[in-house]
């Protein structure tokens, strides 16, 4: 398998990459990230997904490179990363005790041509206390994540439940990942260590 570049800046969508295994070099996508008018929130991030891979990959011909986006999404509204604190008190406050959906999409680009696919996944959080909120801000992890959140770090506290996919709420659909990568004929399988000994 040659080397996959990741059009992503997201440390997590890095580490769950690198958690299967997968080659990759990291060059990050500039692009506008305004929602279109009345554009649904699934069709949003798909979109976004795959103009973040193309924007790489117009850069490097004849490479694979994937793209990703996430949303949380909240009675039909889009909630993405904060811009303060007090917005992401607000968003925190919007969650609390309710249930919302997590959409992720995954594109794997080489030249122009791109394949996706869109991950929903339905989370539950608890009710939250004005004080554990105001504590979660404080710590700053929310600020650079989607609905202010992150269930991989302190914020995980505050899901009672979750059914879908727990690496696309991360940031990154492993199993649409690798399915994506095997019909682009780079089966991540390739490169696992024929035993955990064979790392150390």
């Amino acid at each position: 398998m040659t080397s996959i570049i990741l059009a992503s800046a997201s440390p997590r969508r890095s580490e769950l990459l690198a958690q299967i295994c997968v080659p990759f070099s990291v060059q990050p996508a500039h692009i506008d990230e305004t929602p279109g008018t009345e554009e649904a929130a699934g069709d949003y991030v798909e979109r976004l997904a795959c103009e973040k891979a193309l924007a790489v990959a117009v850069n490097f011909p004849a490479t694979q490179v994937v793209g990703s986006d996430t949303s949380v999404v909240l009675d039909g509204a889009i909630l993405g990363k904060p811009v303060d604190k007090s917005e992401a008190k607000a968003m925190l406050a919007r969650l609390s005790g309710k249930s919302h959906q997590v959409m992720t999409a995954v594109a794997l680009a080489k030249d122009t041509h791109c394949e996706s696919r869109l991950v929903i996944t339905n989370v539950t959080f608890r009710v939250l206390s004005e004080t554990e909120i105001d504590a979660y801000v404080a710590t700053g992890e929310p600020m650079d994540k989607a609905g202010s959140y992150g269930i991989q770090g302190l914020g995980g506290i505050f899901v009672k439940e979750l059914k879908g996919s727990y690496s696309a709420v991360v940031g990154l659909p492993l199993q649409e990942t690798s399915a994506l990568l095997a019909d682009a004929g780079c089966p991540v399988w390739k490169h696992w260590p024929s035993s955990l000994e064979s790392q150390s």
